[in-house]
């Protein structure tokens, strides 16, 4: 835990990191298969290699944050994909394959160990199949399982991403802190017809405010908005910093979902990126990173905002 207390001093002196970029799209960008079930998931094993190519790369860009190729590797995904009796042996290949770039880094470089809330996916689009959703039991046990893989592995903190279900949220903080590992938070929101600031579930207009009640009295190091529209993150991270006064993270997706690739098309400029960046900064962020579409450049476009 050496990089994470470095880190942690870091953000107590009131620096700012550079997160990763996107792991499951560029896999998918260097021409890794992406599972009709699962996503990028599976993609670990058979593409270890490469895996640890987009890690290493990331660090020598100047990031101080990896991210495990695990978003979408809970039992609840690679049971669909026939890789049920495969969860631990993904993970840990995911796992692998960060801490072993980290581990060679020559200096403090972390590993978050990505747990989402996803579930099936309907092909071709970004919606999940509520239809198949599975019960509590189900998702409590497989969020369990999968970030006890991640402590074992030897993650230094646990990134909670994408959490916009009000309820599956809530299993996933929880699971992730009964680890006992550092704990980043990371919201996706959308506007809403009226323009109003909404929790990304797309089959019920969810107030973003009400994903703020989950937020845990403590346990949560790091708190912010992810995987969402860039013109969105501002607003949305100020209705977190009314919540709370962990530190900010940011980092927006761009083009869109079409399971189970992702569409490069309109991918926002870099230097519109760095614009936005330029912003969050301003506004007290102190984790900046990319997300889904975004790419080895866009974070290379940042890289100097870090201090």
């Amino acid at each position: 835990m050496a990089a994470m207390d470095a880190l942690r001093q870091r953000l107590a002196d009131g620096g700012v990191l550079l997160l990763d970029g996107p792991t499951g799209t560029e896999l998918e960008r260097r021409g890794a298969e992406m599972s009709s079930a699962a996503w990028c998931g599976p993609a670990s094993v058979e593409n270890y290699a490469l895996l640890q190519q987009i890690h290493a790369d990331y660090l020598a860009a100047g990031c101080d944050v990896v991210t495990a190729n695990t978003y979408a590797s809970s039992r609840l995904m690679l049971a669909g994909a026939g890789l049920g009796d495969r969860v631990r042996e993904v993970n840990e290949a995911a796992v692998g394959a960060a801490r072993a770039v980290c581990d060679g880094a020559g200096r403090p470089a972390a590993v978050a160990g990505s747990l989402s809330h996803m579930i099936p996916v309907s092909a071709g689009t970004a919606a999940t199949d509520e239809a198949r959703a599975p019960d509590e039991g189900e998702v409590r046990a497989a969020f369990r399982e999968l970030a006890q893989i991640l402590k074992d592995g030897g993650c230094d903190l646990i990134l909670l991403e994408m959490m916009y279900h009000p309820q599956r949220s809530a299993w996933a903080i929880e699971a992730a802190l009964e680890t006992g590992l550092p704990v980043w938070l990371g919201f996706s929101v959308r506007a809403g017809d009226d323009g109003e600031l909404l929790s990304f579930y797309p089959h019920a207009d969810v107030p973003f405010e009400r994903m703020l009640d989950l937020l845990p009295a403590q346990g949560v190091e790091a708190v912010g908005v992810m995987h969402s529209r860039a013109d969105l993150i501002a607003p949305a991270l100020a209705q977190v910093r009314a919540r709370t006064d962990a530190p900010l993270t940011a980092y927006p997706d761009s083009g869109h979902f079409e399971m189970p690739r992702w569409n490069f098309r309109d991918v926002m400029s870099t230097a519109d990126f760095r614009g936005y960046a330029e912003r969050w900064v301003a506004d007290g962020v102190q984790v900046l990173g990319g997300c889904c579409g975004l790419s080895l450049d866009h974070i290379r476009a940042i890289a100097d905002l870090k201090r």
